[in-house]
């Protein structure tokens, strides 16, 4: 063992930790520090394992052609798959419903669920399950992510540890006790997890929100999509349309629920709102309002839409016809600069749409707007008018100084008509990684591949998926752990806690051992700890007499104490795209319910095992 190499490695490591939670650099920033600075070293003074191994750049760099890696980037386009189409709309709808009119009720149902799930499943699936779903209910009731999708993974996490199919760790864990004459059984370990993952669970849900704090994080570059102003659009009641036969009832028509209808236009006879005893026909105009958001919902559904002259600029294609046409169908917002030519006309005389081959949707103006077709609405300077279009028109709209194009707002329509086509897919890949019929990192690359081969996604849709931060943190905290593993620093630290505590009791140790193991999993794979102390932790039990199974139970629970960082566990990864967290913020919400865990267990362990 190089003394060298092995103080050279924990310094980074703490210096690496330390530049994390100060959040005074980026992500990408430390890890490429970190990363450069372990090439340097090892780079500098070749490193030659006992086993005649050398640690080079090679080996160091390991983790960007790591599975982990292809995993977590392949299920989050997956995931993205679902989004561009819609696909879990209506069990998120259900679910919303779940809790009434309590936003955090239906939150919290939902978190129960997972928990559950991920007893019987593999933790990681379940993530990808219930991210996308989370995400809808969590707009529906106006909740930030930042406060639901850490509860997510450390949830999943908590329910893993209580069977044998829970994680990955549990397995391996298991078969390297059996491979020492200890058979572990499917249940052996839910007693003292079950305990474990309640008091886990009470802390996510009543305490780590208000450690999280009130935060409200946006992604760089996030569509407006979810902003809550209002745009005037209009609907042509075409034949076959949901709306026909809708009959009004109190003055307003219920089935019409996001958009709110303030003019009906039938055969150019204005009739007022509100609407009584009116029975919506064939050729009637809806003018209404709604946010983006709705807009969005009802081009997908072929719900919205303007005269054909208006909608195209050429009485070419309907509306919802060019929007279903594919995933590369945006919807942006523009503005209309003071001075602009366009000042003054109404749309369907401006000659905007023809020029650019776009369609107008809707206006948005903060002065009070008449009651009038959308196509007779007279332009003013200010106005933000909402456009649908391929990107290759929008993108013909730069440069422009009459119309000042928000390009940061440009965002795809849902293509629902591909809904089932991407659950399927999404389907496949759950069950295919749940059951072990292949391995995950096999079948979240083909999910992704065959999303977007069928059109769910376009491949800038899929682009978009792709986390820089998440790729730079796991090649560089998979550095880390090649360089503590290599050097024997894991070893050195498992090998002087049992020294330390030599001739203490069973607790004592049993205790100190979990503590040491959930702090390095926090570092090392949890696969990696599990592997490591499994045989420490027998030899321990025999030395001292104890029941193996405590040492077992200590292993396997403390190697999933994967809170306190993001690189601790995959789940972790998966979520922190989604609710834009920094390191910082698993470091201060997740190592409290570490030591929640090493207490509860410290405490409860030497009763239920009889030491």
């Amino acid at each position: 063992m190089s003394e060298f190499h092995l103080f050279a490695t924990f310094a980074i490591i703490l210096l690496t930790i330390v530049a994390f939670a100060s959040d005074r650099f980026s992500v990408e920033a430390i890890s490429i520090g970190s990363l450069s600075a372990f090439l340097f070293i090892f780079g500098l003074f070749p490193f030659l394992t006992p086993d005649g191994r050398l640690i080079g750049a090679d080996a160091l760099l390991s983790g960007f052609g790591n599975s982990a890696l292809a995993t977590v980037i392949a299920l989050l386009i997956v995931g993205q798959g679902l989004f561009a189409t819609d696909a879990l709309e209506a069990p998120a709808h259900f679910l919303g419903r779940l809790g009434g009119d309590r936003p955090w009720a239906a939150i919290v149902i939902i978190l129960v669920i997972t928990g559950i799930t991920s007893a019987f499943l593999n933790n990681t699936p379940v993530v990808v399950i219930f991210i996308p779903i989370l995400s809808l209910v969590a707009a529906q009731k106006s909740i930030t992510g930042f406060h639901i999708f850490m509860p997510l993974s450390f949830v999943t996490i908590l329910g893993g540890m209580t069977t044998l199919m829970g994680s990955s760790t549990n397995m391996i864990a298991a078969g390297i006790a059996e491979k020492n004459g200890y058979p572990v059984g499917f249940f052996d370990f839910t007693g003292m997890g079950a305990i474990l993952a309640l008091a886990g669970t009470a802390y996510v849900l009543f305490v780590m929100p208000r450690l999280l704090g009130n935060r409200m994080p946006r992604a760089a570059g996030e569509p407006a999509a979810m902003s809550g102003t209002q745009f005037v659009g209009e609907v042509l009641l075409t034949s076959g349309h949901r709306f026909i036969g809708m009959r009004s009832q109190a003055g307003f028509f219920p089935g019409i629920k996001d958009l709110t209808p303030r003019l009906l236009l039938r055969r150019d006879v204005p009739i007022l709102p509100p609407f009584d005893e009116v029975t919506l026909e064939v050729g009637d105009q809806l003018i209404v309002t709604g946010t983006r958001k709705a807009f969005t919902a009802a081009i997908a559904k072929g719900e919205t839409g303007t005269d054909r002259d208006v909608a195209t600029g050429d009485g070419s294609a309907d509306v919802a016809d060019t929007a279903a046409a594919g995933g590369h169908y945006h919807l942006v917002e523009a503005v209309i600069s003071p001075g602009s030519r366009y000042e003054g006309r109404t749309i369907q005389l401006s000659g905007l749409q023809p020029q650019f081959g776009v369609a107008v949707f809707g206006v948005q103006r903060k002065s009070r707007m008449a009651r009038t077709a959308l196509s007779e609405i007279r332009l003013e300077a200010g106005d933000t008018l909402l456009i649908g279009g391929t990107l290759d028109a929008i993108h013909s709209m730069r440069g422009n100084h009459d119309i000042l194009l928000l390009e940061h707002s440009a965002e795809a329509v849902p293509q629902r008509r591909k809904a089932n086509l991407a659950i399927t897919i999404f389907a496949l890949v759950v069950a295919l990684s749940a059951f072990d019929v292949t391995p995950i990192v096999v079948n979240a690359i083909l999910g992704a591949a065959m999303m977007i081969a069928t059109g769910c996604l376009t491949l800038p849709q899929a682009v978009r998926a792709f986390d820089r931060q998440i790729y730079l943190l796991i090649g560089a905290s998979i550095a880390m752990a090649t360089a503590l593993e290599a050097t024997g620093g894991a070893a050195l630290i498992a090998t002087r806690t049992v020294m330390l505590f030599e001739g203490a009791s069973p607790g004592v140790i049993l205790s100190a051992l979990f503590l040491v193991m959930a702090a390095l999993t926090n570092i090392l794979s949890n696969n990696a700890v599990a592997a490591l102390f499994i045989p420490i932790a027998l030899e321990v039990a025999r030395r001292l007499q104890a029941p193996p199974e405590a040492f077992i139970g200590a292993v396997i629970f403390a190697a999933n104490c994967s809170f306190a960082t993001p690189i601790g566990y995959q789940t972790n990864l998966l979520v922190m795209g989604p609710g834009h967290y920094r390191f910082s913020d698993f470091i201060r919400a997740g190592t409290p319910l570490v030591a929640l865990l090493w207490l509860t267990f410290s405490l409860l362990a030497p009763w239920y095992y009889g030491l």
